[in-house]
């Protein structure tokens, strides 16, 4: 009901634009609206689930069916004709990733492109708010909740904090931020279409743009500002609420993350601007210009390009791969594996190494200055195996569908990541459109499996789940 309800919003910048596609985007959002609601009528008595394995189901089943009624703007309009183009649009989309079949988006009626803009606002926190109402009712433990992407969630203290709550301030933040930088862009001089729809694709970390070079044609002041929300969207938005509202006692418990981010930001970036400087011949201003948006722009997986980065120097592509991998901060609209996991990872590393030199010292993980069980360190190696073993699965589909090699990873680290340009066709300012139709389903499961963390939809496929009970 709120995913045809948010169609039918698109229908003021199609009379205001007259692009003709108003009885299209009507008939799409009505028919969505009332569907939703058919099912809200039929299955009104049903107050609790207690199945966890149904709670697993719906909470999959809520990205895939939303992601499949999000192709009824571009199939009813006439943008594409093809299924497999629309869905793979749609599930970028609501996964708030920014990968695109469209070579070029400016000839997109308006209606639509406020569309595409939309889903990556309303996937990059929306979805998750409705996952995380419906968790406590339907018997998912904290942990499940953990692995799926809880975008602008912190679960680290959900004992302590009511669901209701947490919602409350994450959702305050997200939309706070969200009028801000609307305003802020309009302020600089940007129009205010141009400024809802940059806002609401970078502050959810997604990437999507309503041109074709998408924000090269910004101004320089106007770059930092995204840069600045990119930002935001990467940090923790409990950490952001505790800030705002001054309770800066709470930051102490988030610290070795908050430190880890930025340092693994600040390097990047030094070493960035230096290459394009030296390596690339930019001047400092340019250097650091667009060596701070687009390290931003890969580290919180946006996606958002003011150049061609497929054209720069090879180790900085590498260095964006591995960024991408990583991530922004948990309870963030970032994709990745986070920097907390990643953190723990490197610290577990540096434990048993001190093992090795010490057998008999007492050696432990520590986040934040307190002990890390072992059941979170073997969890937390599970996922990032998981994790890896996903994308060299993709890669594989991929190939065998019949994409080149370097298309290949390229598309699965960027569809499972979240951060959208690949490599090769499909990097820089390119698009998806060369894939075959099979690769372009494969890219949406992958999509779909990077933004739940694998382990939400692997589930699914395990024989346990199917066994009768």
């Amino acid at each position: 009901m709120v995913e045809g309800a948010l169609m039918l919003t698109c229908l003021i910048p199609a009379l205001h634009f007259d692009d003709g596609t108003w009885q299209a985007i009507t008939v799409s959002g009505l028919f969505t609206f009332f569907v939703g609601l058919m099912l809200a009528v039929s299955f009104s008595h049903h107050k609790r689930l207690a199945d966890r394995h149904l709670s697993y189901l719906l909470v999959v089943l809520m990205w895939v069916v939303l992601s499949v009624f999000g192709t009824l703007p571009f199939l009813t309009t006439g943008v594409t004709l093809k299924f497999s183009d629309a869905l793979f649009e749609s599930t970028s989309g609501i996964t708030s990733t920014g990968a695109t079949i469209f070579s070029a988006v400016e000839w997109i009626p308006a209606s639509v492109l406020l569309w595409r803009s939309m889903t990556q606002w309303f996937g990059g926190f929306g979805i998750v708010l409705m996952v995380l109402a419906l968790v406590p009712s339907m018997g998912i433990n904290r942990y499940t909740l953990y692995t799926a992407e809880a975008s602008g969630a912190d679960n680290s203290n959900e004992q302590t904090k009511s669901m209701a709550a947490t919602i409350r301030r994450t959702l305050g933040v997200y939309v706070m931020l969200t009028m801000a930088f609307i305003l802020f862009l309009w302020k600089s001089g940007m129009h205010v279409w141009d400024a809802v729809n940059t806002t609401f694709t970078n502050i959810s970390s997604g990437g999507f743009s309503i041109y074709n070079n998408s924000l090269q044609h910004t101004t320089h002041t106007q770059q930092y500002i995204i840069s600045a929300a990119m930002l935001l969207s990467g940090i923790n938005f409990s950490l952001m609420y505790d800030f705002f509202s001054l309770h800066w006692e709470r930051l102490h418990n988030k610290f070795d993350q908050i430190r880890c981010f930025i340092i693994m930001l600040v390097a990047s970036i030094i070493f960035v601007v230096i290459a394009l400087r030296f390596n690339m011949n930019y001047s400092w201003a340019d250097a650091l210009r667009e060596g701070t948006f687009q390290t931003i722009s890969v580290i919180t997986t946006t996606g958002s390009l003011t150049a061609d980065t497929s054209q720069w120097w090879v180790p900085i592509t590498f260095l964006f791969v591995m960024l991408s991998l990583c991530g922004s901060m948990a309870g963030s609209t970032s994709g990745g594996i986070k920097t907390m996991r990643v953190l723990i990872l490197v610290r577990n590393v540096r434990m048993i190494l001190r093992n090795r030199l010490h057998p008999r010292s007492v050696n432990q993980v520590r986040l934040n200055k307190r002990p890390v069980s072992s059941h979170i360190i073997t969890n937390v190696m599970v996922i990032f195996l998981i994790y890896v073993a996903v994308i060299f699965c993709g890669i594989m589909m991929l190939m065998l569908s019949g994409i080149s090699a370097t298309e290949s990873i390229g598309a699965a680290i960027a569809c499972v990541t979240g951060y959208g340009p690949g490599l090769g066709l499909s990097g820089g300012f390119g698009c998806y459109s060369a894939f075959t139709p099979l690769a372009k389903f494969i890219c949406s499961f992958l999509m779909v499996m990077g933004r739940l963390e694998c382990l939400t939809v692997i589930v699914l496929f395990t024989r346990a789940f199917w066994r009768r009970r």
